[in-house]
């Protein structure tokens, strides 16, 4: 049975429902776990990865529709969690979840739904709901979920109207970690788990986490460097006592103006330091902020695995034009209309031409919109952390 058209009449069997800001009603079965929840409703275009995604912090607050339908089949396992803090609130799929089948599942994608306190909606129409989002942008809404299909509609559309939006919230301060932490762990490989750094010599870089991906530390060490964490609040000070070789800015759910107002003027500092500075995604808008550029709210945002990103300006070689696939999760970008003398544009979306990449002369630093990390998605772009740890010698 399926709900694929909105509608304000309930379906018989129907024990999900997504109520829009603006009235809108879309009916489903929901899994996972029961009750409420209230977010800004995105899409995602991966084909793989959906626990990656439902696990990346920089998705607090959002109710993730799959574009692809068949999603929760693989199962679910410790291994590729992407963080333990605050993240997806939901998500909408296509298809009913079926039994996972792989060999590396270890528990079905609605029982791990339910335990994680997530709310899943399925039997939606995916592609209507992606086009009402790629035409009207993105909304508030609220999902639910109850075993008896029982809903006070009304209060539903309520909450979703009150609901703020993402446009001046700080996020990163309730997704961040609580304390530093020394970060050990390198890439996965089949039939080993993960690795570890080596070495007593390797550069030290002190991550900020706004709500970073573990993935990303994995890299980082994977390139060659020894990782400290440290929350997204750490005083300059602090971070500076450390001796850092580099300044790591993390990905992050939220408005980067509003985290801003305290991560911004410890970015100032270390640029006019001269500690070399990389920045992904919330990171990367957080540098721009830095320099004097900024960022803005985008109609629909970028999400999925299947981004193509061209290199622009900067020292890229034989390489300048080159066009990369990558993965992207971001409701927020820096205007490059604002970008001042000195910051570089080195990369921009071949799906908009927003930005996707800076550099700053005469400086170490530099960041990008995308995730290099893939987790989930391609590995085009693990040169940067190659590039980053290389630049600390």
């Amino acid at each position: 049975m399926a709900f694929s058209a909105p509608s304000s009449a309930q379906p018989k069997g129907a024990t999900g429902v997504l109520v829009l800001a603006d009235g809108t009603i879309v009916w489903g079965r929901g899994f996972g776990a029961t009750g409420e929840a209230v977010g800004e409703v995105c899409f995602n275009t991966s084909m793989t990865g959906y626990q990656e995604v439902m696990t990346d912090p920089s998705y607090a607050g959002q109710i993730v529709t799959f574009t692809f339908p068949h999603i929760g089949n693989v199962g679910t396992n410790a291994e590729d969690v992407e963080s333990a803090v605050e993240s997806a609130v939901g998500c909408v799929v296509r298809e009913d979840v079926t039994l996972a089948s792989n060999f590396r599942a270890q528990e079905e994608f609605t029982e791990w739904m339910r335990e994680h306190g997530k709310i899943g909606l399925s039997g939606v129409d995916t592609r209507a709901l992606t086009r009402r989002i790629r035409l009207s942008g993105a909304p508030n809404a609220v999902i639910a979920h109850a075993s008896d299909g029982k809903f006070d509609i009304d209060a539903l559309l309520q909450k979703a109207q009150e609901w703020p939006g993402l446009e001046g919230m700080d996020l990163a301060q309730h997704v961040t970690r609580k304390g530093r932490e020394d970060w050990e762990g390198s890439y996965w490989q089949l039939g080993h788990g993960y690795g570890k750094g080596e070495g007593d010599n390797r550069p030290h870089v002190v991550a900020i986490d706004y709500g970073a991906k573990d993935n990303i530390f994995r890299n980082l060490v994977r390139a060659g460097a020894k990782v400290t964490v440290v929350p997204a609040e750490t005083p300059l000070e602090e971070i500076l006592a450390l001796k850092p070789d580099g300044v790591f800015l993390s990905n992050g759910p939220g408005d980067p103006a509003a985290t801003g107002e305290y991560a911004v003027p410890v970015i100032k500092a270390l640029l006019d330091k001269d500690v070399p500075l990389f920045g992904i995604c919330l990171g990367h808008q957080m540098l721009a902020l830095a320099a004097g550029a900024k960022t803005m709210k985008m109609f629909q945002g970028h999400r999925g695995a299947n981004h193509p990103v061209q290199r622009m300006g900067g020292d890229w070689g034989e390489s300048e034009g080159l066009v990369e696939i990558t993965s992207m999760n971001h409701g927020f970008a820096v205007d490059t209309s604002t970008l001042p003398e000195g910051v570089v544009e080195t990369h921009k979306s071949l799906f908009d031409g927003s930005n996707c990449g800076i550099a700053i002369s005469g400086k170490k630093a530099f960041g990008v919109q995308y995730h290099p990390e893939a987790s989930p998605g391609p590995q085009d772009s693990f040169y940067l952390f190659e590039k980053f740890v290389g630049m600390l010698g």
